[in-house]
């Protein structure tokens, strides 16, 4: 637990942490800020507890890169169980494969979520990753919304389509930053596929 809120993100690079909660109100800078910190250096879960539970605060957390918020007052025991979700998400490499995941050239590996292309590499979060691991799963295949939201998302989490598309969007920045753009593409009224958009070379 931090007690000195100059050294947020200081504390958690000592801590080496697994997992992060943060609420939205703190002293000298809010929770969003302190969100965008340490996503920018770990892709470690980051969940918001709070007791704001505006659907814009909601927004706010998953665009600064949180994968949860949970509005108080809340069961601990679904607290902790959302908790242990996302460790099991999180893949636990040392027991299991080294998985990848391939097509065309882009190579993903879930355990440690990182993402390939030629000599591009980039990490993902846990939610960008689930979602392309669906999507490779079903290469030119439709993927609908419903069912995307259902597979990523459990059932006790505040989720609708204006979550899901911030994380379609940050998925194809992603995509784009290593030479894939466009890969993600929209079918209106049905959902998302992935399509080969850049230039295949040797599977690394």
């Amino acid at each position: 637990m931090v007690t000195d809120f100059d050294r947020i993100l200081e504390s958690f690079q000592e801590a080496e942490a697994d997992l992060v909660l943060l609420d939205v109100n703190l002293p000298r800078f809010d929770g969003f800020y302190w969100c965008r910190q340490i996503r920018a250096i770990s892709n470690c879960p980051i969940l918001f507890i709070s007791a704001r539970e505006e659907k814009m605060d909601q927004l706010m957390a998953l665009q600064n890169g949180a994968d949860d918020y949970i509005t108080k007052p809340f069961y601990p025991e679904i607290v902790v169980a959302k908790i242990e979700n996302h460790f099991r998400r999180m893949g636990l490499a040392e027991k299991r494969d080294r998985r990848a995941l391939k097509l065309a050239g882009l190579v993903y590996y879930p355990d440690t979520l990182k993402l390939k292309l030629k000599e591009q590499e980039i990490d993902l979060s846990h939610k960008e990753g689930a979602l392309l691991e669906i999507f490779l799963e079903n290469p030119d295949q439709i993927v609908g919304r419903e069912h995307l939201m259902d597979a990523v998302w459990d059932s006790h989490q505040f989720v609708d389509g204006n979550t899901l598309n911030v994380w379609i969007n940050r998925l194809r920045k992603k995509l784009q930053e290593i030479g894939a753009e466009n890969a993600l593409e929209t079918i209106r009224g049905a959902g998302y596929r992935i399509i080969v958009t850049w230039e295949s070379g040797q599977e690394q």
